[in-house]
């Protein structure tokens, strides 16, 4: 009764309000999970008992009834003989027979309905076990999806990867600067500069040594 009371109370169980008052729900569905497929293997060894107690019955069903057949031909040919108190004796065991045949009967109708009842509660049972395990496989896979997601808006992780982001755009910014420096050195370097003087300063020389000449020309 014990075994048929607990698989009573896993069938009937409402399994979304046991997750919902659960602490840890996963552990919940597969102590639940873990329960059926243990419930299940009881009534399959209760089952094979009473398939195996049917057969019992129906072997001394056929022995009872063969027995039956013979005490009834005595009976008759007692009778045949004119053997009555012989007959009577042969109709009394057949009668004997008879009770023992109707009391099989009404126990084999009972395996019959114990059968019946099992076949029912396991597939009761195996509907719920069914409901059980999708239901942990799309719990794994909610959970799964969850701790991603939470990882992603993690705000901790997101002021990381914004502080990473704006030092990457400093850092770029600084090497934006290097190279303008590089740059404006090229254009203003002194080393520049002074060449150019220098050439200008040849070309002015180079002018005045035309009007000097000139003036040499006039004078002469």
């Amino acid at each position: 009764m014990g075994m048929f009371s607990r698989m009573n109370d896993i069938v009937q169980a409402n399994i979304n309000a046991m997750l919902d008052k659960a602490e840890d729900p996963k552990k919940v569905i597969r102590l639940i999970i873990q329960e059926m497929e243990e419930t299940l293997v009881e009534l399959r060894s209760v089952a094979a008992r009473n398939l195996a107690q049917q057969k019992h019955l129906d072997r001394k069903q056929m022995t009872y009834k063969k027995e039956l057949k013979n005490w009834q031909s005595k009976a008759e040919l007692a009778m045949q003989k004119g053997r009555e108190e012989l007959a009577r004796a042969a109709l009394a065991e057949k009668h004997a027979i008879q009770a023992k045949l109707d009391a099989i009967a009404t126990e084999h109708q009972a395996v019959n309905e114990a059968l019946s009842k099992l076949q029912d509660d396991t597939a009761r049972l195996q509907a719920k076990l069914t409901e059980a395990r999708n239901k942990q496989r799309a719990m794994e896979v909610r959970h799964q999806s969850a701790t991603v997601r939470l990882k992603a808006k993690d705000k901790q992780s997101e002021v990381k990867i914004d502080d990473a982001m704006a030092r990457f755009d400093a850092f770029e910014q600084r090497i934006d600067y290097l190279e303008a420096q590089v740059d404006a050195y090229d254009v203003v370097s002194p080393q520049g500069q002074d060449l150019n003087a220098q050439f200008a300063a040849l070309e002015a020389q180079d002018d005045i040594e035309k009007e000097l000449e000139s003036l040499r020309k006039k004078v002469a």
